[in-house]
């Protein structure tokens, strides 16, 4: 089954570290609910934006104090070229409920778009995007962080979405995704991230799949782990 993707979310989303054997438990049961996206197994390739003193990313740690927090990326799957589609993404935090707005473009148009070397679409997301970028000056591409991501839909509700992604890493130098995926490790080997994004309340079936296997919720931040690394080690820490 090929998944249509949405361009417009309001959804919440948990996040989980588990095992290697954790995660062998739990795809049995998700296989019986869930099926595969168009993507299957797939690499994630995203450049985050963010101005010289980091202030987005500092923010988003200090959310929880303020509840708000939003970020500046550019996606897209495997490694581009300059024509492969990528997706500009404006994501913001507020309460617990994510709202993603996002658009598609050919990769190096949507990179020269987001360093100012081309106008934005003339589009709302494109002008929302735009007043990003005019907002925090001097911002640019700032971390390349990827993934190997497999993602999973409901097969009654196509709204509930979990994804499992393996090797996080990142990489503060090179920044063009055209570049391959290699980077720094964020998680030990036997670690994986899982998410579960919904529009609402999980389904019992899930509730019970996870209190069976002895999983709980815990943040975890590509990009803000990847940032205390760099933070600490120039601290001397």
């Amino acid at each position: 089954m090929i998944t249509a993707y949405k361009h417009v979310f309001a959804r919440i989303e948990k996040k989980y570290l588990i095992t290697r054997d954790q995660l062998g438990a739990l795809l049995p049961v998700l296989n019986e609910h869930m099926h595969g996206d168009k993507y299957g197994l797939s690499t994630v390739s995203s450049m985050y934006f963010d101005t010289p003193d980091m202030r987005i990313i500092r923010a988003s740690i200090e959310a929880t104090r303020r509840g708000y927090k939003e970020k500046l990326r550019l996606r897209c799957y495997g490694t581009p070229k300059a024509d492969t589609p990528a997706f500009v993404e404006l994501k913001k935090k507020y309460l617990g409920t994510v709202y993603k707005r996002r658009f598609e473009m050919p990769y190096e148009e949507a990179l020269a778009f987001l360093t100012g070397r081309a106008k934005a679409p003339d589009t709302q997301m494109g002008r929302e995007v735009a007043y990003v970028l005019n907002f925090y000056p001097g911002i640019r591409p700032t971390i390349d962080i990827f993934c190997d991501r497999l993602a999973l839909f409901g097969n009654d509700d196509e709204e509930l979405r979990v994804t499992f992604d393996s090797a996080p890493r990142y990489r503060m130098t090179d920044l063009d995704l055209r570049n391959g995926s290699e980077g720094r490790s964020l998680l030990e080997d036997d670690l994986c991230i899982m998410e579960i994004k919904s529009p609402g309340a999980m389904p019992l079936w899930l509730v019970e799949l996870l209190d069976a296997n002895r999983i709980y919720p815990q943040k975890f931040s590509k990009y803000a782990a990847a940032f205390n690394i760099e933070l600490k080690e120039r601290l001397g820490r």
